[in-house]
């Protein structure tokens, strides 16, 4: 997977995980079980060139066996409230990581988001990260995260995201050509309130149930 370029997961255990994730019967705990058990499998697929080291252990039946062990500290950057759903499921397939929050607000009448939230550390250089947005619906607010990661120095940064629309993903590669995208689905269409359509509907509500 090269710098860049945007890949969907092509997968039946994926898509089969995806169809339960977008149907309206499904209840909150498998909805939140569903959504960590897809962000594993993305960013096991998203993550399959981190820094590794060959390392000395003895087995029950070799001593001095080389194997490799991963050795790149990944920063996880959820975008709040959803991506919250992400990050445990993908902190117990990566060895190394750290979390660091950002938190938008949308304004329902004209899409755009402001931070009010960010917990990013103030220089990332050398680092890579892994930013995750379940839902690519404008694409705006993961640009908006991606260029605050990429202003303090990131090396490598990729977007996870489960459901993206082709016109999120569009202006989302417009804006940022050097960010990877690992997705499971990219869906035609937004409605007139900016949904994804067929999408699952607003993820952090069905994840942590609707804000008061």
């Amino acid at each position: 997977m090269s710098a860049g370029e945007s890949t969907v997961v092509d997968h039946p255990v994926l898509a089969h995980r995806v169809a339960a994730l977008r149907d309206v019967r499904t209840d909150r705990d498998t909805f939140r079980q569903l959504v960590a058990e897809i962000s594993g499998l993305l960013a096991f697929e998203a993550l399959r060139d981190l820094g590794t080291e060959d390392v000395v252990i003895d087995t029950p039946v070799q001593r001095r066996a080389i194997v490799r062990r991963v050795n790149e500290k990944v920063l996880v950057v959820p975008i709040l409230r959803a991506g919250l759903g992400m990050v445990q499921a993908i902190q117990e397939m990566v060895p190394l990581t750290e979390v660091a929050h950002v938190g938008l607000r949308r304004d329902e009448e004209t899409l755009h988001s402001e931070v009010y939230l960010n917990r990013l550390p103030a220089d990332l250089t050398g680092r890579r990260v892994v930013v995750c947005d379940p839902m690519v619906a404008t694409g705006g607010s993961l640009a908006q995260v991606c260029a605050m990661v990429v202003e303090r120095g990131a090396t490598e940064v990729v977007a996870l995201c489960i459901i993206a629309s082709q016109t999120g993903l569009a202006a989302f590669r417009a804006a940022h050509p050097g960010v990877r995208v690992v997705c499971a689905a990219v869906d035609p269409e937004l409605n007139a309130v900016g949904y994804i359509v067929p999408g699952l509907g607003d993820a952090g509500d069905r994840l942590f149930g609707p804000p008061d």
